[in-house]
């Protein structure tokens, strides 16, 4: 099977993200696109397992297997939480929407941890681009702004939201590099420090809900199992082999 035939024939779940989804996009914006396809279960049991990701088939495309998004999402990986919490969704299947009711069970407090730490790696980045050229990159620097706000606001309510509302048209004064320097960073580590006293009160429960995620997994695989099988006794996502006539 294609990479691309798992995006088109086997996609549960597909949204836009970017400065679309944060709406923050202008005129020249690209149209990012995000997914979620669900690999059949009978793919998973040859020696070559089906991909973790799949980039395109359409420009500016990307699609993770369902096992991989949910591993990411447990972690609290960034891009991933943001990806199930789009304003923007494509499509979504009965699994897929399923999916999109789990979004709680993969937040906990542990997302001070990983959303701070991605903002860390990216203020690294802009430092570096200060000493070497003067300036950052403005539009990097409005991206860092609105992750460090999602990531405080989210700590603070328990409730993730993308899209930047009201706070527009102040971080695309940043993006046109109407701001100077000092004072975005200033503003970087007034949000970093909110974040870090949030995640003390925070609403989030300690650890992420992973048995429940699990059960989601594992039923989804059955499914897929008894799809491809549908006359089979199908246990725990394992189809058993038949029996010879002989036997």
């Amino acid at each position: 099977m294609r990479p691309e035939s798992l995006v088109t024939d086997h996609t549960i779940y597909a949204c836009v993200m970017g400065s679309r989804a944060f709406g923050l996009a202008t005129e020249d914006s690209d149209t990012d696109r995000r997914g979620v396809f669900l690999a059949p279960t009978p793919l998973f049991w040859r020696f070559d397992k089906p991909p973790t990701h799949v980039e395109g088939p359409a420009e500016e495309q990307f699609s993770w297997e369902l096992e991989r998004f949910c591993e990411l999402a447990l972690r609290g990986n960034p891009n991933i939480l943001e990806c199930l919490h789009s304003p923007l969704v494509e499509y979504a299947d009965a699994t897929g929407r399923e999916l999109l009711a789990l979004r709680g069970a993969f937040l906990s407090r542990k997302v001070h941890e990983t959303f701070v730490r991605y903002a860390h790696g990216q203020r690294r980045k802009l430092d570096a681009d200060v000493r070497s050229h003067g300036a950052p990159r403005w539009k990097h620097a409005m991206h860092l702004l609105r992750l460090l706000t999602s990531a405080r606001d989210l700590l603070h309510t328990g409730v993730l939201t993308v899209d930047v509302g009201d706070r527009r048209e102040e971080l695309l004064e940043v993006k046109r590099g109407e701001v100077p320097w000092p004072e975005v960073e200033a503003r970087m580590n007034r949000l970093t420090r909110e974040a870090e006293e949030a995640a003390a009160h925070s609403p989030l429960p300690e650890e992420p809900d992973r048995r429940r995620v699990e059960d989601f997994l594992v039923r989804t695989r059955r499914a897929s199992a008894l799809q491809a099988y549908p006359h089979e006794q199908v246990v725990q996502g394992v189809v058993p082999a038949r029996r010879s006539r002989e036997s």
